[in-house]
């Protein structure tokens, strides 16, 4: 109980600082919305914890279900990396042809 009351606070610690962020406009609409809905669901993975082990026991999963969050959000980060890559890769691409376009201007 202790340390799912910790983690809530650590979450209302983040979001404060996401509403800080958007009233700076430091992010756009869409940002503020996307990160408020994965604290949310956070938060919300934290409080029903109890009832995903159950889930994931009767999905016929060993360990708790903590364990399989874990598991979904490093499966997530993998994803991110794999398409923060991508998104290099592509402005790398046109940064080239950039370059290369006013180089041959000159």
């Amino acid at each position: 109980m202790l340390q799912q009351l910790l983690a809530i606070i650590i979450i209302l610690f983040f979001v404060f600082r996401l509403v800080i962020q958007k009233k700076k406009n430091l992010i756009s609409k869409n940002e503020f919305f996307l990160w408020l809905s994965f604290w949310a669901l956070s938060a919300g993975a934290i409080i029903f914890i109890k009832q995903i082990d159950r889930l994931v026991a009767s999905l016929g999963f060993s360990g708790s279900g903590i364990n399989f969050l874990i598991y979904l959000a490093v499966l997530a980060l993998f994803y991110l990396v794999f398409r923060l890559r991508l998104d290099l890769a592509k402005m790398d691409r046109n940064l080239t042809e950039i370059v290369r376009q006013m180089t041959l201007k000159k």
